[in-house]
């Protein structure tokens, strides 16, 4: 390897196509943010937790054995937002100064809508019910809360099938994505053909959203 970023071949090395989290000799690395301005950032996360209507109906009427399943699962997602540096190597420690999580009960999920909206996994069937996942983190600080949001639904899911995997143990956690961001150098981002008014979004998304009508 030369002491440019290229290989002897006159191919790139890693960490010259532009993955911060590597440097040129392709090791990792946790990116100095030192010299970034500390700006106001903002995630937004969501994911389905897919299941039998029977299941949603033990969560609904509080009927679960382990308790109040939103509740405990609430409490996980910002747990665990808090603590993602400490789950995801490269992320650095950040001071969040806002958790948001909101959850919607859903009488029905088409059996494709699934992560992406593809094809519905083996064994999906068409009806099934879920519980729906939001996140909203924030922060005032030199890199973006992504990972934290992303976290936060992840631990919440996790928290969900884990209270009622008794009663179905065929759940499946599905479409964990980043909806929007914004903030920092690379700006505003939102998944296309995205709604703040959705259910599926955080409370004080949406009624930001009607604000702005």
């Amino acid at each position: 390897m030369r002491d440019d970023q290229t290989t002897d071949s006159g191919d790139p090395a890693p960490g010259a196509s532009g993955l911060t989290h590597f440097d040129a000799a392709g090791r990792a690395r946790m990116v100095d943010v030192g010299e970034k301005a500390a700006t106001h950032r903002i995630a937004v996360a969501t994911g389905l937790v897919r299941m039998e209507p029977a299941t949603l109906a033990l969560i609904r009427e509080g009927r679960a054995a382990k308790g109040d399943v939103l509740a405990v699962a609430q409490v996980a997602a910002i747990m665990a937002a808090k603590r993602t540096h400490e789950l995801i190597p490269m992320c650095h420690p950040l001071l969040l100064t806002r958790i948001e999580v909101d959850f919607a009960l859903v009488d029905r999920v088409d059996a494709g809508a699934g992560a992406g909206g593809g094809e519905p996994s083996a064994g999906e069937e068409d009806g099934a019910a879920g519980v729906a996942i939001a996140a909203r983190v924030e922060t005032r600080g030199q890199t973006g809360v992504e990972m934290e949001a992303l976290t936060a639904v992840s631990a919440a899911a996790l928290t969900i099938y884990d209270m009622v995997k008794a009663a179905d143990r065929g759940m499946t956690i599905e479409a964990v994505r980043l909806e929007r961001k914004s903030g920092g150098r690379s700006g505003d981002w939102a998944r296309p053909g995205g709604d703040a008014t959705t259910p599926e979004r955080p409370a004080s998304e949406r009624a930001e959203a009607q604000s702005d009508r």
